[in-house]
């Protein structure tokens, strides 16, 4: 093979820094046939990957990267290098802009074709026309022809003349064996409580009976940054490890919805976790330490979901997790005492993995931010593999304790109260006897584009909420009649800006207003309408505002203490 006879000069490329560094990617099956791995930038998720990868700390730096005209101000090019052991599959980078009127439509994307043989290719952004309505740097994804295809990533941007990146800090294998690993899963036991149920749990398994183990969580415990997510995330990794210690006959549920707090899983515990009353779980682990700032009683729910799982038999086991932010940060302070007034066994990641961050590698680290986290807010399969290293540990401890005699938890006052342990799903067909003369007026369609999640050892996602009201055109109002003591909507989030916005009255009085877009993406929002000291038959009405009558609008469903 030869070159040719008068080679290009190349572009000087200038300083730069990582966004992604060693980052496994795969093909997550798409409705054409495909694969992709979506990695979002918005938000804080760039800067973030910016001070934690690149190791970025010119606030000036960082604040260019809040913009798309700053990071085009700044950033000279895209440099992608992809790896894979099949080098004949067809792998495409692309990088998109959120636009500032239309988010998923208003922006740039650019793309690249990526050969998986580790070559770096470089997306020189004065080669493109950037729009004026580009508003912020939203994701870049990588396009597999095939699902389920697995690669390697780094991403790289090359700096414009006049802006330098520290130098990048290589690289170093990451050691389980060790005694400071060993470290992180002692610091991670935040309390063993009365695990007198957890043993018993245990015990069965270890005479070969049946037991099931099931997640709730969020978009951590759907699996959200391992790679392939169904066998990476924490949750399988966990229930692999029982099944290696304690016994073969183990089945897997895990329920985990990204982007919801503890307020929607309450409401939908009975039919993603129960699985509409089919099981009934022997050990239920919760994960919504990172997801529960949105829950707008600020533990009241969390403590509710808490107290439904632990009532449905005087054998069924809790554990809680803690999981963490690339910020350092989780609600432990808030949530942990709910786990310490039922005597709950619970593991903090924040604890176990960040005190190690901040030493060097010959003192104690065993591993990077960067080789932790997959962004901002998800472990890498790293991250997954100590998370569930950190419950295996809890569980081995117990294993090991002498047996105890079980606690009476309903004696116990709650922390925040129990004010939603027995609300119950109700939608268009879960339980729809509950709503009496239903009027759906414009709310007469269904929505069929929904959240998703995968859930339990699959990925195939399933839709959340898929018995809904929607609202596509028309004035008149969508009406029931439901008796109860509290109740909450659930609505559907969206970016587009064909959503628009409706109020929502309980007896003639308005509550609160749906805002569809205030989240900017595809989601599942809880809110609470009415809380009461009785039962009684409620009106419930939703209208679209003035204006926003061609426009469409979700209901979920509701969820109903009755």
């Amino acid at each position: 093979m030869t070159g040719p006879k008068a080679p290009k000069d190349p572009t000087a490329k200038g300083s730069s820094f990582y966004i992604c560094r060693g980052k496994e990617v795969a093909g997550n099956p798409t409705p054409d046939g495909k694969g992709c791995q979506f990695i979002y930038l918005d938000g804080s998720r760039l800067t973030t990957f910016a001070r934690m990868v690149g190791s970025i700390t010119d606030e000036d730096m960082i604040k260019n990267l809040e913009t798309a005209e700053g990071f085009l101000s700044m950033v000279a090019g895209i440099g992608v290098t992809v790896e894979a052991d099949d080098q004949n599959q067809v792998i495409d980078f692309a990088f998109q802009m959120y636009g500032k009127t239309d988010t998923y439509g208003g922006g740039n994307t650019v793309r690249v074709h990526c050969k998986p043989d580790g070559m770096e290719q470089i997306i020189w952004l004065d080669d493109y026309e950037w729009s004026d309505d580009n508003g912020v740097v939203g994701q870049m994804r990588f396009e597999f022809d095939k699902p389920e295809r697995l690669a390697t990533v780094d991403v790289k941007l090359y700096l414009r003349e006049g802006f330098t990146a520290p130098e990048q800090e290589e690289r170093t294998e990451i050691n389980t064996e060790g005694e400071p690993y060993q470290a992180i899963l002692k610091r991670s036991l935040m309390s063993m409580g009365n695990y007198a149920r957890v043993k018993k749990v245990i015990d069965r398994a270890k005479r070969g009976e049946e037991v099931t183990i099931a997640f709730i969580g969020g978009s951590i415990t759907q699996g959200a940054g391992a790679t392939p997510l169904h066998v990476k995330s924490y949750a399988y990794q966990t229930w692999e490890r029982f099944k290696a210690n304690f016994g073969e006959n183990v089945k897997l549920i895990k329920a985990g919805v990204g982007g919801t707090p503890s307020e929607l899983g309450m409401i939908r515990f009975e039919r993603d976790v129960l699985r509409s009353f089919t099981v009934k779980p022997d050990l239920i682990v919760i994960e919504f330490s990172v997801n529960d700032e949105g829950d707008e009683t600020k533990g009241l729910c969390y403590e509710s979901l808490v107290r439904k799982c632990l009532a449905l038999s005087d054998d069924t086991a809790v554990i809680l997790i803690h999981a963490v932010f690339a910020n350092d940060w989780n609600l432990e302070e808030r949530l942990g005492p709910v786990g310490d007034r039922y005597e709950i066994p619970q593991v903090t990641v924040r604890q176990g993995v960040v005190p190690q961050f901040y030493l060097k590698p010959d003192t104690g680290r065993v591993l990077t931010k960067s080789q932790f986290f997959y962004d901002v807010f998800h472990p890498t399969n790293m991250g997954h593999t100590i998370m569930a290293d950190c419950l295996t540990y809890l569980m081995q401890q117990i294993d090991k304790a002498p047996e105890i005699a079980p606690n009476d938890w309903r004696s116990k006052e709650p922390v925040f109260g129990k004010t939603f342990e027995a609300v119950e799903l109700v939608d268009k067909a879960w339980k729809s006897e509950l709503l009496v003369d239903l009027k759906p007026g414009s709310f007469s369609e269904v929505d069929t584009d929904l959240h998703k999640v995968e859930m339990d050892d699959s990925l195939t996602p399933v839709p959340e909420f898929p018995n809904n009201w929607q609202h596509l055109k028309g004035t008149e109002p969508f009406s029931v009649k439901i008796t109860c003591k509290s109740l909450l909507i659930v609505s559907k989030d969206s970016g587009s800006p064909e959503y628009g916005k409706a109020t929502v009255k309980v007896d003639g009085k308005e509550v609160l207003t749906l805002d569809p877009r205030a989240v900017g993406w595809t989601h599942c929002t809880p809110q609470i309408i009415h809380v009461g000291e009785e039962t009684k038959e409620h009106l419930i009405e939703v209208s679209m505002i003035p204006g926003d009558e061609e426009k469409k609008l979700t209901i979920l469903g509701f969820g109903v203490v009755r």
